[in-house]
């Protein structure tokens, strides 16, 4: 009897499924797959609540103690780790509900809005970096912005990854300017050259090809953000003079309206004295 190809699939995933005997949780879904491995939807039955499992293919060697010492708010606490009665290791982290950054991008949102959640990613990798760890695989599908704004940053560290095509910085050492150049191209992947041309060029340095252009440091890039959103010239961007001459007149508007009211009524003033 032949079997079809859709339950062929079908057999082979209940076979993946992970074989949670003597734990805690329940399986409920899948949520996502990547290279590593396969992150489920699960409930705690011990304290009745649903948390994320990641099943991974390879034993844990740090990956889940590194992120536990990370205590921020935009990196997700894990739970517990442990070994599967498959000999799979997992590790239980909360469960995030909201948009991955790459669908959340995908949506109508102001400038000032996404620069937010840039930020949100930037604290959450300068914090990382004071511990003395690296992301590693930086992109929109490892960043999460939740139902009321939160923003999460997720797969820290892992060894055996060495970044994604498009974020990934072209030498082969990984270490903080490397994640430098992927936070460049996160913002480059959120705000476009016609956004703002500023922006942009905040982007372009980070992800300088020559390290040595790039910011030092993930708080000198957060600083050029800083600047601009305080209507400040940016490091990155040798503006042109009408540029500067708008920004000027934006971050003085009520200046220059009283300046004009003024001169406005002691002309009246000098006219009506002719009559």
């Amino acid at each position: 009897m032949e079997v079809s190809d859709s339950v062929l699939d079908h057999l082979r995933q209940v076979i993946a499924l992970p074989d949670l005997t003597g734990t805690r949780y329940e399986l409920e879904s899948e949520i996502g797959r990547g290279g590593m491995g396969v992150v489920y939807a699960a409930r705690d039955r011990e304290l009745d609540r649903r948390v994320a499992l990641k099943v991974l293919e390879v034993p844990i060697t740090g990956e889940a103690q590194l992120i536990a010492r990370l205590e921020h708010p935009s990196i997700v606490p894990i739970f517990e780790t442990g070994t599967l009665a498959d000999g799979r290791s997992f590790y239980a982290m909360k469960l995030m509900s909201g948009a991955r950054l790459d669908r959340y991008a995908a949506d109508t949102h102001t400038l000032s809005e996404r620069l937010r959640v840039l930020r949100s990613v930037g604290e959450a990798l300068a914090y990382a970096h004071s511990q003395g760890v690296i992301h590693r695989d930086l992109k929109p599908q490892n960043v999460m912005v939740g139902e009321f704004g939160e923003v999460y940053v997720m797969d820290w560290g892992v060894d055996a990854v060495a970044g994604t095509a498009g974020f990934r910085a072209p030498e082969s050492t990984m270490d903080r300017l490397s994640d430098v150049y992927a936070l460049g191209a996160l913002l480059k992947f959120l705000v476009s050259a016609s956004d703002s041309p500023a922006v942009a060029a905040i982007a372009e340095k980070a992800m300088s090809t020559d390290r040595r252009q790039r910011y030092d440091s993930v708080s000198a890039f957060l600083a050029d953000i800083d600047r601009f959103e305080q209507g400040l010239a940016v490091e990155a961007w040798s503006e042109p003079i009408w540029h500067r001459l708008r920004r000027f007149a934006s971050r003085n508007a009520v200046l220059l309206w009283l300046v004009a009211a003024y001169t406005l009524v002691k002309f009246l003033l000098f006219f009506l004295r002719k009559f």
